[in-house]
Order: C-alpha cells, then sequence, then structure tokens
C-alpha cells in the first residue's frame, strides 16, 4: 500500500482511511462526514487530497502527434496551456483509463491518469513509442491537491494568484514559494482548481491552502464525498462506468472522441458499436422510496425483466435520495420508471436527464 505526500496530515486530523488503487487515502473526517464535506463543496469551498492520481510525462519530438494517435479526444483542439480530457483504449474500444492531458507544448505532454491504471497507461504507451519520445512515470514524484467549491476563486486570489483562468487551462505558479501547476480542471461539478506541487512541497502547499480555506468556512474533504459529488454530475469512474468492457461509446462519454481523426486506437470498434447503435447506455436513476443503489444491483423493467445493472450507487446529499448510474438498455428514456433489485427488494427508481444537479464548472 503506498502512502500520499500527505499522509501525515491525515493521520493528524483522525481521517478514516481506506484503499484507493494501492494508495491509502482519507474517505472521511471527524466533525460531519461525507455529508458535511459534500456540502461544504456544493455551497463553499473544501480540498481533497488526491496525490493517489498517477503523473506521467511524455516528451519528444512527435509527442503530440503520437499521443492523438492513440487517445480518443483530438490534442488538435487544444492549445498551449489547455487541458483535455480523453480516453486511452484498447484495440476492441475498452478503456484501459481515462485521463487528462497537460499541453506545455507539442513536444512536452504532461498526462495525470488513474491511480490503479497508471502502470498500464505507461506501459501501453511505451510498448508503440518511437524511440524519440520519453515516456516517464512520475507517479511519486509530484502531489495533486484539488480545491473545489463556489469560493475557491476566493481562495485562490487570497494566495495572490490569478483566479480568472479559463476552464481546462492550466498555468505555472507558486505558493509558499513552492513551484505548482495551478489546473482549472476538477471532478466535483463545482468551479475549482488542481495543484500539483512537487513531492516534497505537498505539506507546504497543503497547510497554506488549510490557511486560505480558513476565512471562507472551508472543510478538508475526503474521497467518500468526492465520490457523491461526481456521482450527481455522472462523471464516469474507472473501474464503474468505464472498464475494459464498458467501451466510451456505452458510457456516453462519446463527447470525448474525435470522431473525425484519421484513426486512435479502437477506433474501429468504437465507430462500429456507435453505427450499429443496440448497446447499452450509461443513465442516471433516482430513487423514488427509501431505496440506496450499489454498484452491481440489477436494474428491471415493470415486467420484471433485467434490463440493466448499476455501476455507481450512493445517497445524494444534495437531493437527500437514492442515485445511481446504470448502463441499462437503449430504449428507455428520461421519465421512465424501472426497479432497481436493493437486496433482494424492488426499488422504484426514474430515469432521469444528467447532471443531477447544476453544473457550475465554468
Amino acid at each position: 500500500m503506498k502512502n500520499s505526500p500527505l499522509a501525515d496530515k491525515h493521520h493528524a486530523l483522525n481521517a478514516k482511511m481506506a484503499d484507493f488503487g494501492g494508495w491509502l487515502m482519507p474517505i472521511e473526517y471527524p466533525g460531519g462526514g461525507v455529508l458535511a464535506e459534500h456540502t461544504a463543496v456544493r455551497e463553499r469551498v473544501g480540498i481533497f487530497d488526491v496525490s493517489h492520481l498517477g503523473k506521467v510525462s511524455v516528451k519528444g519530438e512527435g509527442a503530440l502527434e503520437f499521443l492523438n494517435s492513440i487517445f480518443t479526444n483530438d490534442l488538435n483542439r487544444i492549445e498551449d496551456g489547455q487541458a483535455q480530457y480523453t480516453l486511452h483504449c484498447n484495440a476492441v474500444g475498452g478503456v484501459i483509463d481515462d485521463l487528462i492531458v497537460y499541453r506545455n507544448s507539442p513536444t512536452d505532454l504532461f498526462l495525470i491518469p488513474n491511480a490503479a491504471n497508471t502502470s498500464s497507461v505507461v506501459a501501453a504507451l511505451s510498448e508503440v513509442a518511437p524511440a524519440e519520445i520519453e515516456i516517464v512515470n512520475l507517479h511519486e514524484k509530484f502531489g495533486v491537491i484539488a480545491v473545489q467549491g463556489p469560493k475557491s476563486k476566493a481562495v485562490i486570489q487570497s494566495l495572490g494568484l490569478n483566479p480568472a483562468m479559463d476552464y481546462m487551462t492550466f498555468e505555472h505558479v507558486e505558493i509558499s514559494g513552492k513551484p505548482v501547476i495551478l489546473c482549472r480542471t476538477g471532478y466535483t461539478g463545482e468551479h475549482g482548481y488542481e495543484i500539483v506541487p512537487r513531492w516534497q512541497d505537498a505539506c507546504a502547499v497543503w497547510d497554506a491552502l488549510i490557511n486560505a480555506i480558513a476565512p471562507f468556512d472551508g472543510l478538508v474533504c475526503g474521497l467518500g464525498a468526492r465520490d457523491t459529488l461526481r456521482t450527481e454530475m455522472g462523471y464516469p469512474l474507472h473501474g464503474h462506468e468505464l472498464t475494459l468492457k464498458i467501451t466510451p461509446v456505452q458510457a456516453s462519454a462519446a463527447w470525448a472522441i474525435g470522431w473525425d481523426k484519421p484513426s486512435f486506437s479502437g477506433s474501429a470498434s468504437l465507430i462500429a458499436q456507435r453505427e450499429a447503435g443496440k448497446h447499452t447506455k450509461l443513465k442516471a436513476l433516482v430513487s423514488q422510496d427509501r431505496g440506496i443503489p450499489r454498484a452491481g444491483m440489477q436494474v428491471k423493467n415493470a415486467q420484471g425483466e433485467i434490463v440493466g445493472e448499476v455501476t455507481s450507487g450512493t445517497f445524494s446529499p444534495s437531493l437527500k435520495k437514492g442515485i445511481a448510474l446504470a448502463l441499462i438498455n437503449p430504449e428507455y428514456k428520461v421519465g421512465d420508471e424501472l426497479t432497481i433489485d436493493v437486496r433482494g427488494r424492488d426499488s422504484l427508481a426514474t430515469v432521469t436527464k444528467l447532471p443531477l444537479v447544476t453544473s457550475n464548472v465554468r
């Protein structure tokens, strides 16, 4: 089990810890737990340690063109200083990982994949990379701290930084004299930033952020709240909505595919799947009773036939109801009623448009 560079900070706060992709990370903190932390992000501001996320450097002549021939999205759509969400698929369209690419220049790109998949991404890229392109796994060279919520702009400004960054852009700046990458990104659905300090500087940057959120009644948040926040938005989580068997076409992530590109890894399979139109689709379900859906639970129609499966399920602190993301048969539309088998009891749920709460990322 690996530890974040902020592990001692979490233990000092008596955080509840758990395994996330082979990393011991905080789920929640005393003093309110997930509900309080979720509410802080939706209404004020919260900070998360997400240092378990991977970090990969891809450098060399032709680096952008190389990655563009592999990843689904089109890196030519963004400029230097911009970031892009994309997917790394295998030859049959299964998702090795979803990740964000930070474009410093056409010859210098920085990737942030998921924790458990970082080695797989590095191995898959290294296997096909030309000799002039250097791919380096920097997983334990940098931390990542997310500052999320409507007050996050004021927090960044209080640190003497420019908060008026466009969504999905980044800058190289300093916090407490430490060099960091300041990114206008996040996975909560709120206005926010992600800060990437060097591993050895993570504690100093964390302390500065703790002090900065205090005047705004901000909270330190665990990955439990991050999960409820992203589920309300319908953001996919690898291993749940995206897997080696669940394609981005099924997971309603086709918007992150550059369909006009000549080719990319898995393109033929994904194009065929999209054109056939017979695949299951990711939909949101909102419980109409006290049922709380969980991943793996069966979704049924009025005749009791199995028509899908929950990929993520939780209690929504914003809606005060159980919510789910589920892969269901394509004929079911927003407004249709289905049932979820919650531990042997049928729980009524309605197919609902995503996001389940208003997106404020921009």
